[in-house]
């Protein structure tokens, strides 16, 4: 993330996201796959480090990730057609999706807002406590009840963020606000 001023002198929090050209990999038919698909490759990897059957399916494309993306109508495109930035412009509205920074194990209250326990009236080690978690003449655990456990890296969308700069020289998208993820992760941007 960075930040960018814009002509009034107003500054804006930007995420600049490498958006490099896409390269489509296959067409994907209702009549041949049951639904209508286009298959895009991003990045670069080294040709040593592509599986023999996945280099024969790419033709020649070194790409580091594969997405596919349902369509209605794939007849814009074919195969080995390079996707750019041409159809973003500043001021479009779009929605990022991606995986979000994971945590690991955490305490309910970092992973749920609980409220935890107060240091007084002989309590030493328990403020991260969740207190009871079932009550009565239950014997089990109530379905759906918030525990500690394992927080992030989970498949997050964040909609109405800004195009605020294009840059078609460096492939590169700076989007208003944040975006999910760390560096390096695999961000998908619909307009």
């Amino acid at each position: 993330m960075t930040q960018i001023f814009d002509e009034s002198g107003k500054v804006h929090p930007v995420t600049i996201l490498s958006a490099g050209p896409l390269t489509v990999t296959q067409l994907k038919t209702a009549q041949v796959d049951g639904y209508n698909a286009v298959q895009v490759g991003f990045g670069q990897k080294k040709e040593k480090n592509i599986t023999a059957p996945l280099q024969g399916h790419l033709k020649g494309v070194h790409a580091r990730f594969i997405k596919e993306f349902r369509m209605d109508d794939t007849s814009a495109f074919k195969v080995g057609d390079k996707i750019d930035l041409s159809g973003f412009a500043v001021g479009d509205t779009i929605e990022v999706s991606a995986i979000s920074k994971g945590k690991g194990y955490q305490s309910v209250i970092k992973r749920h807002g609980f409220e935890g326990q107060p240091r007084s009236h002989g309590q030493k080690h328990s403020e991260n406590a969740p207190g009871s978690i079932s009550g009565g003449l239950r014997n089990m655990v109530p379905k759906g009840m918030r525990m500690a456990g394992r927080m992030g890296a989970d498949r997050v969308t964040v909609k109405n963020l800004k195009v605020l700069g294009v840059d078609q020289e460096h492939n590169q998208l700076l989007i208003g606000g944040a975006v999910p993820g760390r560096r390096g992760t695999l961000v998908e941007v619909r307009g």
